[in-house]
């Protein structure tokens, strides 16, 4: 069991909607009303939290139903991930408020995975910089695409460096403190970057993908977020990103790295043709491809993101769960992500390759691959 940053063995974890202790016995009667779970030698963990997540089994955030929404959620279970932040594209105004409207009303009816709000990524980004978001849906940031759902939102990726981006993440940190405004999809320099930090932004979006690289000379965004303390997250998938530099990125930002997936629908499906953001995508061999060639998302999912830091760098297996689940948890605000007393009971089991054999959301089992 991993409590309080460590690795903890022969205790017991009560729990029903929440975490009610940990506890070195219990003695139980016959009248007491209580189901036992032998974990059988696996961890225990907080469930797993992605801060950025498109789609999976199918489904994308964009495609606006409620049904998207549950297939996403449920799909999510069986990755270890038990809360999410629904993700939205730059895609035309309509069909982002026809997203937001969608989460705002169904959100709450989903039964896998929890939808613990959104992730706003684009509109407000540079264009030079798309990835394989539609850069003819560009804009420059403003409230008016957010401001009737500004009790969902709790996340915006945005390039600092455009008009209006200032003031806008300046009004953002007075009025709404709580939602990350995060640095991504951005052209930046080291300066910008590091300015803008005084500004809000306190995160990065997918280090190292969607702006420059890093360069001796311009060591532009990534640079900044080097010589700083901002949180940032990576897609730890060895498409996105090598696994050098996923070793040297913990080094240097330590607890202040979180791992998301990015996946679109094609998460947890087969290879194939697919779409994201009504762009043409074929996934082969864990590769999701615009025709172009552009990386379009990823098809990882979050226990295997957390394999592969424990395999190809230092991460150790408690700081690869605090980077999905204790990290986050506390940049979202939530009393989530620790097996705490008062905690939502979001649990985990999973074995040394972290696979996972059962997800419990609020203390209801919701997935198990047990034999």
């Amino acid at each position: 069991m991993i409590v309080n940053n460590a690795i903890v063995e022969e205790k017991i974890l009560l729990f029903d909607e929440k975490i009610i202790d940990i506890v070195e016995d219990i003695m139980l009667s016959d009248s007491d009303d209580i189901t036992t779970i032998d974990a059988k030698g696996d961890y225990v963990s907080a469930g797993f939290i992605d801060l950025h997540i498109h789609g999976s089994g199918g489904a994308d955030v964009m495609d606006a139903t409620p049904k998207a929404l549950e297939t996403l959620s449920t799909t999510l279970l069986q990755t270890g991930t038990t809360s999410f932040l629904a993700t939205t594209m730059t895609m035309s105004t309509t069909e982002i408020d026809k997203a937001l409207q969608n989460i705002h009303n169904h959100a709450d009816t989903v039964t896998g995975a929890n939808i613990v709000g959104v992730h706003l990524e684009g509109p407000f980004i540079n264009a030079s910089k798309h990835g394989a978001q539609d850069k003819n849906y560009v804009q420059a940031p403003h409230f008016q695409l957010i401001e009737n759902y500004m009790d969902i939102v709790k996340m915006i990726t945005l390039a600092p460096e455009v008009e209006g981006a200032e003031d806008f993440v300046k009004q953002m940190i007075k009025a709404y403190p709580h939602i990350i405004l995060s640095a991504g999809h951005s052209d930046a320099n080291y300066d910008e970057a590091m300015q803008s930090f005084t500004w809000g932004v306190s995160h990065v979006t997918h280090l190292f993908n969607a702006m420059p690289s890093y360069h001796h000379r311009s060591p532009g965004l990534i640079g900044a977020v080097f010589d700083s303390d901002v949180t940032c997250d990576i897609i730890a998938d060895l498409v996105h990103t090598h696994p050098s530099t996923l070793a040297l990125t913990h080094k240097l930002k330590g607890d202040k790295l979180i791992l998301i997936t990015d996946a679109m629908r094609a998460g947890c499906m087969k290879c194939g043709s697919y779409d994201l953001g009504g762009r043409a995508v074929e996934v082969k061999e864990g590769k999701a491809l615009l025709t172009d060639g552009t990386l379009a998302g990823s098809v990882l999912k979050m226990n295997e993101a957390m394999a592969n830091m424990v395999k190809h760098t230092d991460m150790g297996v408690v700081e690869a769960v605090n980077a999905v689940t204790k990290v986050p948890a506390q940049k979202l605000g939530l009393q989530k992500g620790e097996l705490k007393k008062g905690y939502d009971a979001d649990i985990v089991f999973f074995d040394e390759d972290f696979n996972v054999s059962k997800t419990i959301v609020a203390g209801e089992t919701k997935y198990t691959n047990l034999p």
